[in-house]
């Protein structure tokens, strides 16, 4: 029997609450049907994160595999409609699906070689938005949740967000970041998005040396995909960097992707907010020197 995090308890219990502490509740028998319904054996220690229990499998003889059972919720429900519209180019195969849980089969990658373990951050940046050039070139499957109604929701939350921060160059800040997203929005774009491509989100393989997994699916501009990679390792000295070898790599027009990645960190400081914290240093950090770069 697999041993249940106790992080991953305690995540689900903070995160989700009821609906949280039930599915940690239901996941070793959910565990025993998948192993007997697709044939698997355990092969090695589970993994998890935040939102799910990720289990090295061996499906028949020898396929190498991962189960990955998650909480169903808005930004986990498409994964496997999203999965499957990329078939394997830039992200990982799936393999198998159970539309009733959410569980799913997926192809085994290299999960002690994350992006993160690269030692050059740019480069790292560079990786990440060659994925994302594959990625993006799919159009978004129908029913997808739209940038456009996202941030349609996000400028009537900003006003309400606004009023908690006491700090008025904060305020005028996130303000900008307000007009910034404005000017974008009548245009949100209709690729298929992964929206959380960070560095811990893409692993290497064998069939290729990078893909991306846990996709939060979004139809969108690829100009929306840029704020992970910038957050992620975080270093002021290379927000710019990054962002010119992203754009750059991505062929994005520079102004727009700023616009855009400033809509995301307005995104993230209105969560914050609506949350009783204060928006994150780095994330401030990020809209400033771009709001610069919109006015160079």
């Amino acid at each position: 029997m697999t041993d249940i995090p106790e992080e991953l308890a305690a995540t689900q219990a903070r995160y989700n609450g009821e609906a949280g502490r039930a599915f940690i509740a239901a996941l070793p028998a959910l565990i025993t049907t998948f192993l007997d319904r697709w044939n698997l054996r355990p092969d090695g220690p589970p993994r998890y994160g935040v939102c799910a229990l990720v289990l090295p499998v061996v499906r028949g003889h020898d396929t190498r595999a991962a189960l990955k059972l998650q909480l169903q919720d808005p930004e986990t429900t498409d994964e496997p409609l999203a999965l499957r519209a990329w078939a394997g180019d830039g992200a990982v195969r799936l393999l198998d699906h159970d539309p009733a849980t959410g569980t799913m089969l997926l192809e085994r990658l290299d999960a002690a070689r994350p992006l993160s373990s690269h030692p050059d951050t740019r480069e790292a940046a560079r990786i990440v938005a060659g994925l994302l050039v594959r990625l993006t070139a799919t159009r978004a499957p129908r029913g997808l949740r739209d940038l456009g109604d996202i941030t349609r929701a996000l400028l009537d939350r900003t006003p309400k967000a606004l009023a908690r921060v006491p700090y008025e160059p904060v305020r005028r800040l996130l303000t900008d970041c307000a007009s910034a997203t404005a000017e974008v929005a009548a245009d949100p774009g209709d690729r298929l998005l992964h929206w959380d491509l960070h560095y811990d989100n893409v692993l290497a393989s064998e069939r290729a040396p990078w893909l991306a997994i846990d996709p939060k699916p979004l139809a969108g501009d690829p100009a929306f995909e840029l704020l992970p990679a910038l957050l992620n390792r975080f270093d002021v000295d290379e927000i710019l960097p990054r962002f010119d070898t992203m754009t750059g790599e991505m062929s994005l027009d520079r102004a727009r992707a700023a616009a855009w990645t400033m809509a995301r960190a307005l995104q993230n400081a209105v969560w914050a907010t609506e949350e009783g914290l204060p928006p994150a240093p780095e994330n401030l950090e990020i809209a400033r020197r771009l709001r610069s770069t919109l006015h160079s």
